[in-house]
């Protein structure tokens, strides 16, 4: 018998063949690379609906959002947009000048002035305006008849759709000096009060202002988080000895408790951006000095001043600050264990 033939013991025939591992970082085989793309196909093909139907929404972005991002340059030129009708031509014929913008930028008192004012007014709304929607989630939540729960639900949520216009304009018929208000003081023998112009009090006034618009639309999201709490977690806090308020404190806050943080992360980041259009209409009646924030203080100076440059150079330096802020809020998001915008 030749050495060709002679069998393998059972221990050597079962044991396999092994080949060397690929080390880390090293590409898969052929045959991987081409499941993947297989894979990839048909994850297309199944899900090739959904992708054109979110198509649309992604040129939107792409064409409103990331492209005028370019646009940014004309925060180191000196950018004249009447040396074309062409936009693009303009930005490459305007003269750069550097850091100029900025270093104006940073000497103005008026900017610090409306960083100020935006500051102030960002504080006030967190701290009068963000809780209100988690109280009044709770408060309708907390109803036990669903008809009244959607009335108060509705009745809440329809000032969102007012426009800034009829919002000042009701306010100014309230509180303004020929407002409601007034008269009734002045029928009493007392002096007039017009809140609408005081610069002191203006803070407050555009947080109670939004307040009456917006809160209702921040329940909605409040509402939702209610909604997928288990019924059985209040159940057994109740067979435990609970009462309302231990429920409430010890099963519906910790629900709420990722949405408010994820939401306290985004107001974070939209600090800067404390209302344009409300603050425009009201800005002259209180004066720049308490009315003047950086929104405005970059149309007021692009848009009336022709500034363009200078405005953009105070656009951009809102927009990294905005982003370190968001930044540094979901940081501590995650170190109170919650996810924030994103994960670690």
């Amino acid at each position: 018998m030749s050495h060709s033939t002679v069998p393998r013991s059972s221990a050597e025939a079962s044991t396999p063949v092994k080949t060397p591992a690929a080390p880390d970082g090293a590409p898969g085989s052929r045959e991987e690379r081409g499941s993947g793309k297989r894979n990839l196909r048909l994850r297309f093909r199944r899900d090739r609906a959904l992708i054109l139907m979110t198509l649309p929404a992604v040129l939107l972005v792409l064409v409103f959002n990331y492209l005028p991002i370019l646009g940014n340059v004309v925060a180191f030129q000196d950018y004249d947009p009447y040396i074309s009708d062409n936009g693009i031509i303009s930005i490459l014929n305007s003269p750069f000048v550097g850091m100029e913008n900025f270093q104006r930028i940073f000497e103005d008192s008026a900017f610090w002035n409306a960083v100020e004012n935006t500051l102030v007014l960002f504080f006030v709304q967190l701290v009068l305006f963000f809780p209100i929607p988690v109280l009044l989630a709770l408060l309708i939540n907390s109803v036990v008849r669903p008809r009244i729960r959607a009335v108060a639900q509705a009745v809440l949520y329809l000032p969102h759709f007012f426009s800034w216009v009829l919002v000042i304009a009701v306010f100014q018929q309230m509180f303004g000096g020929a407002g409601m208000l007034s008269q009734l003081l002045r029928q009493n023998g007392y002096d007039g009060l017009n809140i609408m112009t005081n610069p002191d009090t203006f803070p407050f006034l555009l947080t109670a202002q939004s307040v009456w618009k917006d809160a209702g639309w921040g329940i909605i999201v409040f509402l939702a988080a209610l909604a997928s709490v288990p019924q059985d977690h209040y159940e057994a806090a109740a067979m435990d000895g609970a009462g309302r308020w231990r429920r409430m404190w010890h099963v519906t806050l910790p629900a709420l408790r990722p949405v408010i943080a994820l939401l306290l992360v985004l107001r974070v980041g939209d600090a800067l951006t404390v209302g344009f259009e409300q603050i425009l209409l009201q800005r002259d009646g209180v004066g720049p000095g308490a009315g003047e924030v950086l929104d405005t203080f970059v149309w007021w100076n692009g848009v009336r001043n022709q500034d363009f440059g200078y405005a953009a150079a105070a656009g951009l330096v809102k927009g990294v600050v905005s982003i370190g802020l968001v930044l540094a809020a979901n940081k501590v998001a995650h170190l109170m264990g919650e996810q924030g915008v994103y994960k670690k």
